[in-house]
């Protein structure tokens, strides 16, 4: 690794929730080591997480969320890996990247290691073009532009809020497909980054995520899931959809593809087929949800567009499942909770020029 400074080393941290040792450490060691980790231990806070020697890192269990949050600890998840948004609540740095404890370094098809982490730093401090999709995809990377056509007014681009990651081997993929489809691997390196495009919304996977937290912290919320809650593996679905409406709302951007990781161990579908049940269901309804959602013009904060947000689902999905009314309070909640530990946050987070509608 070349001896200048990391990139963002003091204005990073990586989020990491898991159940077990972290010996996957070793393999991100070139890339990770400088930066702050913040570990969400999950389950059995009673359990010890060994974590590899070398790594600057501070490690929450569920005692430490209770004892920081109080009562307002009740908004985040048990026993799902949802709990890693606590992780975000109490970083105090500018970005964030967030990997599960599966993911492994993976290779270009030149064979050499892909630095994630760089790359998703490349993708969140250059611009993003949600208004007009560039056929060239990502026009500010080396070797590309803006194609014929693109109109000139439009090239600054807007700032990017989320960095939406990609893997190979192991799809991510849903109950259903992964038993239809056991043996499939994702063995396709796309070398491409796009926008997701403004009213677009998409499935977002929180294994291999970074966000600009300043920009849009307090929307990656990843809702109630997991134990005592009827739903698992929507966490990072619902965190996205979320996201994007309010991310359209603020004229903010998404980028999807680079950088891959290396996903390398398939969850029982039977396991999550009893998680994700409901939410296949549910989920023809949230779509269009999201897709109808309108945030009023004076919600130019994303706190604001959240409440906003919670007050619709309590309105529109409560009537779906009393689940979603659990959830909304739940949002408040979270907000609530995130003010109190970034006080400054709730003050400092008007975006300069207002909502672009």
């Amino acid at each position: 690794m070349a001896s200048a400074t990391p990139v963002l080393k003091d204005e990073l941290d990586i989020v990491i929730p898991t159940i077990r040792n972290l010996d996957f450490l070793e393999m991100w060691r070139p890339f990770f080591q400088p930066y702050h980790l913040i570990i969400v231990q999950d389950g059995d806070p009673s359990k010890t997480i060994k974590v590899p020697q070398g790594f600057d890192y501070e490690l929450y269990n569920r005692n430490d969320i209770n004892r920081i949050l109080g009562p307002k600890a009740s908004c985040i998840s048990f026993k799902d890996s949802a709990c890693r948004c606590f992780g975000y609540m109490v970083s105090k740095k500018k970005y964030i990247y967030t990997i599960d404890d599966d993911c492994f370094v993976a290779k270009d098809p030149s064979g050499k290691e892909i630095n994630a982490l760089e790359q998703h730093i490349k993708n969140l401090l250059s611009p993003s073009t949600p208004f007009f999709f560039n056929t060239l995809y990502d026009p500010y990377r080396e070797g590309t532009d803006f194609v014929r056509g693109y109109p000139f007014s439009l090239r600054e681009g807007v700032p990017t809020a989320v960095s939406h990651g990609l893997w190979l081997n192991i799809p991510d993929y849903d109950a259903p497909t992964q038993l239809v489809k056991p043996l499939e691997r994702n063995t396709r390196y796309v070398d491409a980054v796009m926008t997701v495009p403004k009213g677009t919304l998409f499935p977002m996977c929180g294994m291999n995520l970074g966000f600009n937290r300043e920009l849009i912290g307090p929307a990656m919320y990843f809702g109630l899931m997991g134990d005592g809650q009827p739903i698992g593996r929507y966490d990072d679905m619902w965190a996205g959809w979320c996201m994007k409406v309010i991310c359209d709302h603020l004229g903010l951007g998404v980028k999807t593809g680079l950088p891959y990781i290396w996903h390398s161990k398939a969850s029982n579908p039977f396991v999550n087929l009893k998680k994700e049940y409901k939410g296949i269901y549910w989920q023809e309804e949230l779509i269009p949800f999201f897709q109808s959602v309108t945030i009023p013009k004076d919600c130019t904060t994303v706190q604001k567009c959240y409440l906003e947000l919670a007050k619709q689902v309590k309105a529109k999905l409560g009537k779906v499942d009393d689940y979603f009314n659990k959830l909304a309070d739940a949002m408040v909640t979270w907000i609530e909770a995130w003010d109190e530990l970034n006080p400054s946050s709730a003050a400092s987070a008007e975006v300069p020029n207002g909502p672009k509608k």
